[in-house]
């Protein structure tokens, strides 16, 4: 057009009106666009995943090593999926107290200071007492060996990292180490690694697996590393849902090729995982505990009871056994004989070990007529045992027949195939019970000598026993 011609430039120009429009456009552009380099650089010094990226940056600088060079790498190189269902998991909830609607006026009111005092509990130091890796402080601490084991992870077992968009918006940071293509008898076989409440993927649980060549998912709890969030339960079992649909509809496995394993607290988002997906071949439970109220009510002074019981029940439910109880398939609890951790008293009284609890209640509910006062007596001698040596002096005394134990569920399966809780055991002897439970027990639970925090070497992974 006429506008656009190179000619009306050149009247412009003779009529000195060029110089006039530029620096009216050079102003007016300065005005209008000034602000947006200061957006884009507050923007970005808000961003935690930004931050993260510029300070391996300038430690690669600093220290031009491979592995700095791999994880500078894979700050950049991430993958990311969303789960497409946006409605949040279910969880299990304490029974409601049927009252009157005046008694429940009333109680409301009365209990409303003691709500308003557990949400400020729980949204505070409580939910970093239970989880401290969400603690800032700590993951900076934990930032070269967290990006030296995410570098050897990506490096030397060719791992590949994913961040999971959860139903309820969270990125949860996940790293894939996929051993199918590799001869051996494991690497078909999916492992999802449920970390401890300090414990991050880069350097936590998922290397047991890895050293007996399964294919392995490891996830940070959100709040943690490279997920964002904090750690409630709800927000806990929506990671733990995304990450089971991942491992399902991106990487191709089926819930039948996938087991689950989980340390300490890990253990919550582990026994919501199989009762959530029953199909779910196995779940391997190491220092975990029935119930999250004993252990709170351990660490708190006893006039805070009440306050405790509210405010763990209310925001922090971490009910392990109640959900572990809704599975039907192989389960294996790993006990630490010295653990300071989940015992109740000390590492010194083993019988304070809510992993005992956890057992108890698993073979209460699987199987009722076996696991009567003689059955339960029987397990807690086998439980006070603090070393093999012992466990086998109890096992021998009250001579235990396995292959006889072994027929008596065989054919009750057989000739039942029911679902759990069974009722094999109505019609036998108290003898015959206890050997029973004694032998359900060294089959259910083993123990590794040592403490809470020790990485559990791979001889002591087993996939769990079933008929």
């Amino acid at each position: 057009s006429y506008y656009s011609s190179p000619l009306l430039l050149c009247y412009l120009y003779r009529k000195g009106s060029v110089c006039v429009c530029v620096r009216s456009y050079s102003l007016w552009h300065s005005l209008l666009l000034s602000p947006f380099p200061s957006l884009s650089g507050w923007g970005r010094w808000r961003n935690s995943e930004y931050q993260q990226f510029i300070s391996i940056l300038e430690e690669t600088r600093k220290n031009h090593t491979p592995s700095n060079k791999v994880t500078l790498l894979w700050q950049q190189l991430v993958n990311s999926w969303a789960l497409l269902s946006k409605a949040g998991v279910s969880l299990l909830k304490p029974e409601p107290k049927l009252r009157g609607a005046a008694d429940s006026v009333l109680n409301s009111l009365r209990t409303l200071p003691c709500h308003i005092v557990s949400f400020l509990i729980a949204h505070s130091f409580g939910r970093r007492i239970l989880y401290p890796g969400s603690v800032y402080l700590l993951q900076r601490a934990m930032r070269p060996m967290l990006q030296q084991g995410q570098a050897r992870l990506i490096e030397e077992c060719e791992g590949q990292r994913n961040k999971l968009v959860a139903c309820d918006g969270n990125e949860i940071d996940t790293m894939f180490v996929d051993r199918r293509r590799e001869e051996g008898l494991h690497g078909q076989t999916l492992v999802i690694c449920c970390e401890g409440n300090a414990g991050f993927y880069e350097v936590g649980c998922m290397n047991t697996p890895l050293e007996g060549g399964y294919s392995v998912l490891g996830w940070n709890h959100p709040g943690f590393a490279g997920s964002t969030g904090v750690p409630f339960p709800q927000n806990e079992a929506n990671a733990m849902d995304v990450v089971i649909q991942f491992a399902v509809h991106k990487l191709g496995f089926q819930l039948s090729d996938i087991m689950v394993y989980a340390w300490s607290i890990g253990g919550f988002t582990a026994s919501w995982a199989v009762m959530s997906y029953p199909e779910i071949q196995a779940l391997v439970l190491d220092a975990s505990f029935d119930d999250l109220l004993p252990l709170a009510l351990k660490v708190m002074p006893d006039s805070w009871r009440p306050l405790v019981t509210h405010t763990v029940r209310q925001y922090m439910n971490l009910n392990s056994a109640e959900q572990l109880c809704k599975y039907q398939g192989p389960v294996l609890l790993i006990r630490r004989t010295k653990d300071e951790i989940i015992t109740t008293t000390g590492p010194e009284d083993i019988m304070s070990n809510r992993g005992n609890n956890l057992l108890l209640k698993l073979l209460q509910f699987r199987y009722p007529k076996v696991m009567t006062d003689d059955g339960v007596r029987a397990i807690r001698a086998w439980l006070a045992a603090s070393n093999h040596v012992e466990e086998a002096a109890v096992y021998s005394s009250y001579e235990v027949d396995d292959d006889w134990c072994v027929s008596v569920l065989q054919s009750y399966k057989t000739e039942r195939d029911v679902f759990f809780p069974w009722s094999v055991g109505e019609d036998m002897t108290p003898e015959g019970r206890r050997q029973l439970a004694l032998f359900l027990a060294r089959k259910y639970m083993r123990n590794f000598d040592s403490t809470h925090c020790t990485p559990l070497p791979y001889s002591e992974f087993a996939a769990p026993w079933g008929l």
